[in-house]
Protein backbone atom coordinates (compact mmCIF):
# COMPACT_ATOMS: atom_id res chain seq x y z
CA UNK A 1 0.00 0.00 0.00
CA UNK A 2 1.62 3.70 -1.26
CA UNK A 3 1.85 6.11 1.59
CA UNK A 4 1.42 9.11 0.21
CA UNK A 5 1.81 12.48 1.85
CA UNK A 6 -0.03 15.92 0.73
CA UNK A 7 0.55 18.84 1.73
CA UNK A 8 0.22 22.10 1.35
CA UNK A 9 3.30 24.27 1.44
CA UNK A 10 7.54 24.11 0.48
CA UNK A 11 9.43 22.35 2.67
CA UNK A 12 12.46 23.70 0.44
CA UNK A 13 15.84 22.70 2.23
CA UNK A 14 15.26 22.72 6.27
CA UNK A 15 15.89 20.97 9.18
CA UNK A 16 12.23 19.73 8.48
CA UNK A 17 12.67 18.48 5.36
CA UNK A 18 15.79 16.51 6.81
CA UNK A 19 13.72 14.84 9.29
CA UNK A 20 10.86 13.91 6.45
CA UNK A 21 13.55 12.36 4.23
CA UNK A 22 14.99 10.63 7.57
CA UNK A 23 11.68 8.54 8.23
CA UNK A 24 10.70 8.47 4.45
CA UNK A 25 13.92 6.36 3.58
CA UNK A 26 13.38 4.27 6.50
CA UNK A 27 9.83 3.24 5.46
CA UNK A 28 9.76 -0.38 4.10
CA UNK A 29 6.36 0.41 1.98
CA UNK A 30 6.07 2.42 -0.91
CA UNK A 31 6.11 6.15 0.08
CA UNK A 32 5.76 9.66 -2.06
CA UNK A 33 5.56 12.95 -0.73
CA UNK A 34 3.18 15.74 -3.21
CA UNK A 35 3.67 19.67 -2.31
CA UNK A 36 1.24 22.24 -3.24
CA UNK A 37 1.09 25.45 -3.27
CA UNK A 38 -0.12 27.21 -0.57
CA UNK A 39 -3.94 28.44 -2.23
CA UNK A 40 -4.72 27.00 -5.60
CA UNK A 41 -3.52 23.68 -7.18
CA UNK A 42 -5.08 20.87 -8.37
CA UNK A 43 -5.29 17.80 -5.37
CA UNK A 44 -4.23 15.00 -7.72
CA UNK A 45 -6.45 12.32 -7.58
CA UNK A 46 -6.13 8.88 -6.00
CA UNK A 47 -5.11 6.21 -9.26
CA UNK A 48 -6.50 3.64 -7.07
CA UNK A 49 -8.88 2.08 -4.69
CA UNK A 50 -7.34 4.56 -1.80
CA UNK A 51 -8.70 6.01 1.83
CA UNK A 52 -8.38 9.87 2.35
CA UNK A 53 -6.84 10.76 5.90
CA UNK A 54 -6.55 14.73 6.88
CA UNK A 55 -4.29 15.66 9.72
CA UNK A 56 -7.29 17.91 11.19
CA UNK A 57 -7.62 19.90 14.96
CA UNK A 58 -11.06 18.21 14.60
CA UNK A 59 -9.45 14.55 14.40
CA UNK A 60 -9.45 11.88 16.55
CA UNK A 61 -5.81 11.65 18.87
CA UNK A 62 -4.93 7.90 18.98
CA UNK A 63 -1.95 5.57 20.01
CA UNK A 64 0.50 4.65 17.77
CA UNK A 65 -0.66 1.06 18.30
CA UNK A 66 -3.81 2.41 17.09
CA UNK A 67 -2.90 3.87 14.14
CA UNK A 68 -0.82 1.27 12.94
CA UNK A 69 -3.91 -1.60 13.11
CA UNK A 70 -5.80 1.33 10.65
CA UNK A 71 -3.22 0.86 8.73
CA UNK A 72 -2.45 -2.94 9.08
CA UNK A 73 -6.39 -3.19 8.27
CA UNK A 74 -6.51 -1.00 4.98
CA UNK A 75 -3.36 -3.19 3.61
CA UNK A 76 -5.24 -6.47 4.58
CA UNK A 77 -8.59 -5.17 2.90
CA UNK A 78 -6.51 -4.48 -0.55
CA UNK A 79 -6.28 -0.69 -0.59
CA UNK A 80 -3.76 0.56 -2.68
CA UNK A 81 -2.93 4.01 -1.48
CA UNK A 82 -3.31 5.84 2.02
CA UNK A 83 -3.39 9.34 1.56
CA UNK A 84 -2.63 11.75 4.28
CA UNK A 85 -3.73 15.04 3.43
CA UNK A 86 -1.88 18.54 5.05
CA UNK A 87 -3.62 21.63 4.58
CA UNK A 88 -2.52 25.48 4.65
CA UNK A 89 -2.87 27.58 7.67
CA UNK A 90 -6.43 27.31 7.53
CA UNK A 91 -7.06 23.68 7.29
CA UNK A 92 -9.30 21.83 5.24
CA UNK A 93 -12.98 23.04 3.79
CA UNK A 94 -15.98 21.17 5.50
CA UNK A 95 -16.63 19.26 1.99
CA UNK A 96 -12.62 18.13 2.02
CA UNK A 97 -13.60 16.71 5.45
CA UNK A 98 -16.87 14.99 4.81
CA UNK A 99 -14.87 13.01 2.05
CA UNK A 100 -12.19 12.11 4.54
CA UNK A 101 -11.99 8.08 5.69
CA UNK A 102 -10.11 9.33 8.52
CA UNK A 103 -9.45 12.60 10.73
CA UNK A 104 -6.36 12.57 12.84
CA UNK A 105 -4.71 15.27 15.44
CA UNK A 106 -1.36 14.92 16.76
CA UNK A 107 -2.94 16.43 19.87
CA UNK A 108 -4.61 19.39 21.32
CA UNK A 109 -1.70 21.96 20.89
CA UNK A 110 -1.50 23.91 17.12
CA UNK A 111 1.98 22.53 15.70
CA UNK A 112 3.41 24.00 12.63
CA UNK A 113 2.47 22.60 8.91
CA UNK A 114 6.27 21.92 8.21
CA UNK A 115 6.88 19.70 11.02
CA UNK A 116 3.81 18.22 11.20
CA UNK A 117 5.12 16.49 8.08
CA UNK A 118 7.76 15.01 9.69
CA UNK A 119 5.67 14.18 12.50
CA UNK A 120 3.43 11.96 9.77
CA UNK A 121 6.29 10.69 8.20
CA UNK A 122 7.55 9.23 11.74
CA UNK A 123 3.82 8.10 12.83
CA UNK A 124 3.58 6.15 9.51
CA UNK A 125 7.54 4.46 10.04
CA UNK A 126 6.67 3.93 13.71
CA UNK A 127 3.22 1.87 12.28
CA UNK A 128 4.94 0.19 9.75
CA UNK A 129 7.45 -1.30 12.33
CA UNK A 130 4.28 -2.24 14.55
CA UNK A 131 3.08 -4.19 11.72
CA UNK A 132 6.29 -5.49 10.99
CA UNK A 133 6.66 -6.77 14.89
CA UNK A 134 9.67 -4.86 14.57
CA UNK A 135 10.45 -4.17 19.09
CA UNK A 136 12.29 -1.24 17.96
CA UNK A 137 9.22 0.96 17.24
CA UNK A 138 9.77 2.08 20.31
CA UNK A 139 12.77 4.29 19.73
CA UNK A 140 13.07 7.41 17.26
Amino acid sequence: MLLHIVARGKLGRSPEADLLDRYARRLSWPFKHTELPETGGRIPEMAAPGRLVLLDERGKAMTSEDFAAILGRWRDDGVREARFQIGAADGHDDETRARADLLVAFGAMTWPHLLARAMLAEQLWRATSILAGHPYHRSG
